[in-house]
């Protein structure tokens, strides 16, 4: 074989990332502060909504009923994520939180649907509201909300969290419409109110739904980073003293957070590449923020072919037939 260095190749990567252990305590603690908070008052909103036959609690009821479940599996998601690598897994399993912020993202869209269908229905066929529960509740959900995006504001740094912050600020939203509808029928009785603000509320939701669900399929799909320069980091590898060409560049997320690099890196001399990759590690982790890297050198070597005994296979193995 006349290109042994080919094998050789350097994996490097950090494992004792403070971002990915070191909030994970934290981050289970909101979860389950707004998972318990989120429960608990979708069931007062859902019953107030039913008697007060307000469609703006009763979505918002919904909606925070669908958030518990979101908060349930992203507390799930988030003790699975920081299962160490195994045998099955050998990244680890980081991508459970982006699969549950994913998943969370379609629920959040078929609600927004249901939402505006449901006040579209109620528009052209008015509902009697009772106001002043409405706004009792109201008042109510909106501090328990409150109270829950803070928790969770604490904990964002992760995109799991970050899913989980964005239902409870639509649970928000959905409380101070729930609060306006419910003022605006006690001063005038005008109904139409309470669907209107409910359509006006599930399209600010729309918006950072749909932003969470292109991140999160990024990451899926294995994209470069958003905030990455693709062509920059490539030149700068491509640049390094000694370093001749750069091919197979591929960049990608392993999770919400950790980026993970591969290249087939040509040099001029074999000799270099301990420097070069020394130099290379140093540059990615400084500049970009990449710490989990696999670089692969290759380095002509026909001119020491020529010199090269070459010996027959089997002289390796066995000792040559006698004739």
């Amino acid at each position: 074989m006349d290109q042994g260095h080919d094998h050789y190749f350097d994996h490097d990567h950090d494992h004792g990332s403070p971002h990915v252990h070191g909030t994970g305590g934290n981050t289970r603690r909101a979860l389950a502060t707004a998972l318990a908070l989120t429960a608990g008052f979708a069931v007062v909103e859902a019953v107030g909504g039913w008697v007060a036959g307000s469609l703006a609690l009763m979505s918002d009821a919904g909606h925070m009923i669908t958030d518990a479940g979101a908060l349930g599996l992203a507390l799930f998601a988030d003790v699975v994520s920081r299962r160490p690598p195994s045998a099955r897994a050998s990244y680890g399993y980081g991508r459970a939180e982006v699969l549950a912020a994913f998943v969370n993202a379609i629920v959040m869209l078929a609600l927004v649907a249901w939402i505006c269908i449901e006040a579209a229905t109620r528009i052209f066929e008015p509902h009697d509201v009772k106001g002043g529960l409405v706004t009792v509740i109201a008042i109510v959900g909106l501090a328990a909300n409150i109270v829950a995006a803070w928790v969770l504001s604490r904990a964002s740094g992760s995109l799991n969290a970050r899913g989980a912050l964005l239902h409870v600020l639509g649970d928000l939203l959905g409380s101070l419409a729930a609060l306006v509808a419910g003022g605006v029928i006690m001063a005038t009785g005008w109904t139409p109110i309470d669907p209107i603000l409910s359509v006006a509320v599930a399209l600010l939701i729309l918006r950072s739904t749909w932003q969470l669900l292109k991140q999160s399929t990024g990451v899926l799909m294995e994209g470069v980073p958003k905030h990455l320069d693709f062509e920059a980091i490539g030149t700068s590898l491509a640049t390094l003293p000694g370093v001749t060409d750069v091919h197979d560049l591929h960049i990608w997320n392993m999770s919400s957070q950790g980026i993970a690099l591969s290249a087939h890196v040509s040099i001029a001399r074999g000799e270099d590449w301990l420097g070069i990759l020394a130099r290379a590690r140093r540059m990615l982790a400084k500049e970009y923020g990449i710490r989990h890297t696999t670089l692969q050198p290759t380095w002509p070597v026909a001119h020491a072919a020529k010199d090269r005994r070459v010996i027959p296979v089997h002289a390796a193995d066995e000792p040559p037939h006698a004739h």
